[in-house]
């Protein structure tokens, strides 16, 4: 997520606890959180793929594959 929708959405924060949103504002906030909670669980998604578990015996297993997350299954 660009840099400046974060700081779109902390400034929205900051005015709605000072002095208030329009109605505009309050539905720009709610799509910029939006789109930051699908970028956030993308991230996690992709870290959680990229794990690899070594199993008692010995094996290496990496979760993307095993639980049928990577790319290019």
């Amino acid at each position: 997520m660009e840099a400046e929708k974060i700081e779109r959405i902390n400034a929205l924060a900051h005015k709605a606890k000072s002095v208030g949103l329009t109605e505009e504002e309050k539905k720009e906030r709610e799509l910029l959180r939006k789109e930051y909670i699908a970028y956030v669980r993308l991230n996690l998604r992709t870290q959680l793929d990229n794990i690899d578990i070594k199993e008692a015996d010995g094996s290496v297993v990496n979760l993307g594959e095993k639980y049928g997350h990577k790319k290019g299954n």
